[in-house]
């Protein structure tokens, strides 16, 4: 019998067609519903339905994998509707499988021979992705914004050269279609967590989405901010902890990872840690990636820059090739102490 608040949980061998007889048993009984799409699968919220001869009805519709208590407001994000994780597929790289991954390269995509430089240095030393902000939206008005849509194309020649996939930050609802049909994923920035508009567009682009969590934000808005990609049935989903602000001056940020522990926990979606935006500073990138490996990140997002004092955004975080090189050695130690591994080309 099917108890008070529940979802059904079809997988992807369940048809719509199939899960629409279940849509259209539960309204027989008076009841309103909804069919909720989760990559492959269907998650359809239900409440109790105590007329037996419904229920021997319901014998000849197809049995859902799972059911689960529904709880809380962010409910297509919790774990139990896929206890073994979700895998985001981001161009031949795959976050979320157990090993970890590095995604590296500049905060901002300044001049070909910068980006292309980085990303064969960081290519070469074990990420698996490349980052690069083309629009940077910073604090004060005159700092430099990045190139725009004409940074696209160093993005694309980075990949070309490398054959890293990249992500790049959208801050507009505008700009998602133009720039779906040309990277591979999107990154959402912590000033634009809470852009509901900017989240919808993107979730319906299909397209992997790098989610920070803004610096203001808590474990569970985080979770919502989600849920709004994960409605539009897009289950390619990343939640980024970055740091948030706290009264330590020392960092510039604090990294949260007792973040990182609780959404291991209690979402399907992997976990990314950025340690470079919460550190700020190039010493303390590779402590703080070690701790996040430990408590169960699935994937590092990293600032790598050939000239850190020549770079016009965040150069005071930025890696060195040197120090990137380094990092990923001692990377692969502690992810093989961990029973995991480095995921590699």
């Amino acid at each position: 019998m099917i108890q008070q608040d529940q979802l059904l949980v079809f997988d992807e061998t369940v048809t719509r067609a199939r899960v629409d007889g279940w849509l259209r048993y539960l309204e027989s009984a008076g009841m309103s519903t909804q069919v909720y799409r989760l990559g492959a699968s269907h998650v359809l919220p239900v409440s109790g339905v105590d007329n037996p001869e419904l229920l021997a009805a319901a014998a000849d519709l197809p049995s859902p994998t799972r059911r689960v208590p529904r709880g809380g407001e962010a409910w297509l994000g919790r774990r139990e509707l896929r206890p073994a994780g979700t895998e985001v597929t981001l161009g031949p790289t795959t976050i979320g499988d157990g090993s970890v991954a590095v995604i590296a390269g500049p905060c901002a995509v300044e001049t070909p021979e910068q980006m292309l430089a980085t990303a064969e240095i960081v290519a070469e030393h074990g990420a698996v992705a490349l980052r690069g902000g083309v629009f940077k939206p910073r604090t004060s008005p005159h700092s430099f914004q990045g190139l725009g849509f004409g940074g696209l194309e160093l993005l694309v020649e980075a990949r070309k050269q490398t054959g890293l996939p990249f992500v790049t930050e959208v801050v507009d609802a505008e700009h998602v279609k133009r720039l779906a049909e040309v990277v591979d994923g999107f990154q959402i920035g912590a000033r634009n967590m809470q852009n509901f508009a900017l989240l919808s567009a993107v979730g319906q682009s299909g397209l992997p989405v790098v989610l920070k969590r803004g610096f203001g934000c808590t474990v569970e808005e985080t979770l919502a901010a989600g849920e709004y990609l994960l409605l539009e049935g897009n289950d390619q989903v990343v939640l980024c902890e970055r740091g948030i602000r706290t009264f330590e001056p020392s960092s510039r940020f604090t990294l949260d990872l007792t973040a990182v522990a609780l959404w291991k926990q209690r979402t399907h979606l992997p976990v990314i840690v950025d340690p470079s935006h919460s550190g700020g500073r190039p010493e303390l990138v590779e402590p703080l990636s070690l701790a996040a490996v430990a408590a169960g990140a699935d994937a590092l997002l990293i600032d790598v820059h050939v000239r850190p004092e020549e770079a016009l955004c965040d150069a005071k975080q930025a890696l060195r090739p040197e120090q990137f090189a380094g990092l990923t050695t001692r990377l692969a130690g502690v992810a093989a102490g961990l029973g995991r591994s480095l995921q590699r080309r």
